[in-house]
């Protein structure tokens, strides 16, 4: 069993344990993500760039948590394999963002 299907395997026992498979359809995971997000953005709000390199790291990693964790029941209820979605998605960003035109720019890559 691979890391990833043994974070899903007990996110869908925690899951299944309360009953609360049906409050996770495909919307409100996906909302839920967002919102866990925004919760992750709050820690960095109104911050300086030197301040924000500051942020409790305990906060970080319970808002991640929450982001990975809908993202993987997502993933699952999709039947999705998180590790070629990811790769796929590099490869996707490698074509769109060349090394030659992207290095050291934040330009989109319709702008290179």
């Amino acid at each position: 069993m691979t890391e990833i299907q043994e974070i899903t395997k007990a996110l869908i026992k925690f899951r299944n344990d309360r009953d609360w498979e049906q409050f996770h359809d495909s919307k409100n995971l996906a909302t839920a993500i967002s919102i866990e997000a925004a919760e992750l953005n709050e820690l960095f709000l109104w911050k300086s760039v030197e301040d924000s390199e500051k942020v409790d790291i305990t906060k970080i990693k319970n808002e991640l948590a929450d982001i990975f964790s809908f993202c993987f029941l997502l993933a699952e209820k999709h039947k999705l394999n998180i590790k070629d979605i990811v790769l796929d998605k590099i490869k996707l960003n490698g074509e769109k963002y060349p090394v030659e035109k992207a290095k050291g720019t934040s330009k989109k890559y319709n702008e290179l």
